[in-house]
Parts: structure tokens; sequence; C-alpha cells
């Protein structure tokens, strides 16, 4: 079988893929060839699509012989047996490694064009090349993406020699190939077109890719519900790594929300997923995001540095300028516990005269007296929520209003409530009164954006 393009090749691997379906699926194209490949195959498992850098270390004297491999996120796979073998120096080794870091870096750059990496911890990861003679790259592919935390890794390719599915096996939960030839003189001579795949189809076909994920309108991710609209899983960069966040955007969102969550809390929070989808339900765009990297929640003492915790924000903030559906929407901030700290803190920051200004805060059972000094200086209409039964916050949020001088604030008390608002209703309550805060504040504005 001759497949007539890169394209073709990706139709007919998609096509015998579909049990991964409805999957929590990555797709990743090892470039270049196998983005093309991996953008039909993403189409097919309406999955999202990226790039998997890998630069194999070569022994210095025989390249193509891999000692090593280096990837994003500066994971680091040594093939110990190989630099013993070849009786390779740590001096020669890191000579070789600093040059492939650097295509690395280039690459990554040129690619994604601004865009995060996707996260693949805890999800199922494709990896797609457009043909497999030696497997030594994918084998490298493979093992990047267990380190970057995949929970089931799926090798796939058009085409791959019959010697070396076993072997690959080893490394990858499933393979799955179109045909596996006992001849293998070269992956070209199964495509009618095999020319070289230039950079700029690479980045076309990634954007084209990001695009689709948050232009589609029938997604029923785990925000929002059944019409919330696309939910995706995003890496936010900051300058210690990245943060692992979730963004959901409805159709024709009016606004979007930013959430801070509170102490030994993260972005899969149930309380502040509960909120989030009841302001997607109202057509708000919302983006919950872990504040710390998990080398930092190791200090408990980070959970507790609002400065910190606001520059966090502040970069999730500047993200979102970049990411298309989003970039010119109302802004809002929802913080609970020490998060609503956070946010009044980024509130009190963002120049009144910048794009990305704050239209409005809610802060849930929040400690704004963490956030002592920079009250006076928040400008975005704000709302306080506490518990009836939290008697401490809520003295706290009294006194913090008092200092709320320079923009429109209001507190409201959940009868009966605790710290939590684990009582009955009670959270329904907080959600519907954030729901009216920001639809007030933030839909008129985003209705006089999109006319």
């Amino acid at each position: 079988m001759i497949f007539d393009t890169r394209a073709d090749a990706g139709r007919q691997l998609g096509a015998r893929m579909a049990h991964l379906r409805g999957q929590d699926v990555v797709v990743v194209g090892l470039p270049r060839g196998g983005v093309p490949v991996g953008f039909e195959v993403a189409r097919a498992l309406e999955a999202p699509l990226d790039v998997i850098l890998v630069r194999k270390i070569g022994v210095p004297f025989q390249p193509e012989l891999a000692m090593g491999a280096i990837a994003e996120g500066g994971v680091r796979v040594v093939n110990e047996e190989t630099l013993l073998l070849a009786d390779v120096s740590p001096e020669e080794f890191a000579k070789v490694e600093a040059r492939e870091a650097a295509e690395l870096e280039r690459r990554a750059r040129r690619f994604r064009d601004g865009r995060p990496r996707i996260p693949l911890a805890g999800r199922t990861v494709v990896i797609v090349d457009d043909g497999i003679a030696t497997g030594s790259t994918a084998l490298a592919a493979c093992q990047v993406v267990r380190a970057q935390g995949a929970d089931r890794v799926v090798l796939a390719t058009p085409v791959a020699a019959r010697d070396r599915i076993d072997w690959l096996r080893r490394q990858a939960d499933e393979v799955i190939c179109v045909q596996s030839p006992a001849s293998f003189l070269g992956i070209g001579e199964f495509y009618a077109d095999f020319d070289q795949t230039p950079d700029e189809e690479v980045t076309d076909l990634l954007r084209r890719a990001a695009a689709r994920r948050l232009e589609g309108t029938t997604g029923t991710g785990e925000v929002g519900g059944p019409g919330a609209g696309r939910v995706v899983e995003v890496a936010i960069p900051v300058e210690v790594g990245e943060l692992a966040g979730r963004l959901s955007v409805p159709p024709q969102p009016a606004g979007v929300v930013v959430f801070a969550h509170g102490s030994g809390s993260s972005r899969s929070s149930p309380r502040n997923r509960f909120v989030a989808g009841t302001l997607a339900s109202a057509g708000l765009a919302t983006l919950l995001f872990d504040l710390l990297t998990p080398e930092e929640e190791r200090d408990v003492g980070n959970v507790f540095d609002i400065e910190l915790l606001a520059r966090r924000l502040l970069a999730a903030t500047a993200w979102l300028q970049h990411v298309p559906a989003t970039a010119a929407l109302p802004l809002g901030y929802f913080g609970a516990s020490t998060g609503a700290a956070a946010a009044l803190s980024a509130a009190a920051e963002i120049d009144p005269q910048a794009a990305s200004d704050v239209a409005a805060v809610v802060s849930r059972g929040g400690r704004p007296d963490l956030a002592w000094d920079a009250l006076p200086a928040v400008r975005a209409p704000t709302l306080l929520v506490v518990g009836g039964r939290d008697e401490q916050v809520l003295e706290l949020n009294r006194r913090a209003r008092e200092r709320l001088t320079g923009c429109e604030s209001r507190l409201e008390i959940v009868p009966d409530a605790t710290h939590l608002f684990g009582e009955p209703g009670s959270l329904e309550q907080v959600a519907a009164f954030a729901r009216d805060w920001f639809v007030d504040h933030l839909s008129l504005l985003g209705h006089a954006h999109r006319a």
C-alpha cells in the first residue's frame, strides 16, 4: 500500500483508532513529519494536538546511536548501558546535550508560537510519527511521555518495520500501525509524496488544531456540564516552570473569570468547580489553575505567600491575553480563603488603564485581611461572601470592607453556613451570588466588545 500524502496516511491511521474516542487523549506528533499525520489522527479522535519535542543525545562518533534523550519540562533520559559501552566522558555527554537542548528550545519557540505545552499527566498520550524504521526516536518519545506523567502510552504510525513492533511494545502500552512490512528499505517508499515537512507547516497545523479546540461548542467537559462549550487542559508558563489549568469557554462568552483557590486546595477543588459550572451556564468562560508547582506545594509557607500567589494570578491574566477566545474579554477574579487575598492583591496591582484591568472580584469565605495594605488600591467592584456561622472570618471581612474605599463593595452573608459552605444549599447560594455579580459587571462590557 502506498499513501498519497502524510494527511492521507493520518486519515487511514485515525480510522483504526476509534476505540480511543471519548477517552482523555492527547495526540503528540514527532516533528516534523509526524505532525501532519497527527493532525488527522487528532481530528478523528476529537482530541487536542501538540508536538512531542524529543532530542536524541547521540554518541559523538555514531550520532544515530542514542545514549540518552531530552525533552521539554527538564525531562532527561540516560541510557547508562550505551554510555558505558561507548566510553563517553561526562564532558562529551554534556557537550552533545547542550547542543541538542539549544535546538529543542528553538523548535519549541517556533512550533508553538507562544502557546503553552499541553499537560500529559494522568492522560492517554498517542505518539504519532509518519513511519518507524529503527524506532530509536519513538522509543525515546515513549520514555519521555512516561516521565511527564502519562497514564497510558499509545504509539501510532502509518508504517513500521515488522521486526521493530514487538521491541516498541516494551515501552508503549499499545502499538498501532496500518502496515508492517517485512521488507523495509525506508519510510519514503510507502508514500507517493514524501517531501520534507517545513517548519511553517508544523506551526500552521498546531495553530489550526489549537483554534479548533477553542472554537468547538459541543463539549461536555467536567466544568459546566452539557452545553458549557469546550473545556481544555492548559499549561500556564511562570518563572519556575508551568502551572496546570482547565479553561472552559462557552459559546459567545461575555467575560472570563479566573479562580484562585485557598490553602490546601487546587484546580480540582469541587467547590470551585461547582461555582465555575454555574458561571459557565451563565455564559462566562472560566480558568481554574494551580497557583503553585508540585515542588512549591511541599513548602507550606508558599500557601500563605500572598505576594507569590498574586504574581501567579497576574501571570494567568497575561496568558489569557494570548488565547484568541479570551484575549479581549472582560476579566473577573473569584478567590477562596487565601486565594481571595491573592485576588485582591492582584486586582490592586493591575494598571487601571490596561486592557487586562480586572472588572470584578468575588471572595468566598475569603481572607481579605491578608491583603490589608492593598485593599484601598482596589478599583474593581468587590463582593465578599461569608458564612453566617464563620464568625471570625465574618468579622475580618467586615473590617476589610471598610478598607475597600476605592471601589463598589458588598458583603453577603449565607445564614447558618460555616467556612466551607458544606451545609445543604449554601454553596448554591454562593454560586448564585457570584453569578449575579459577574454577570452584572462583566456582561455589559462583553456585549460591548462583541458589538
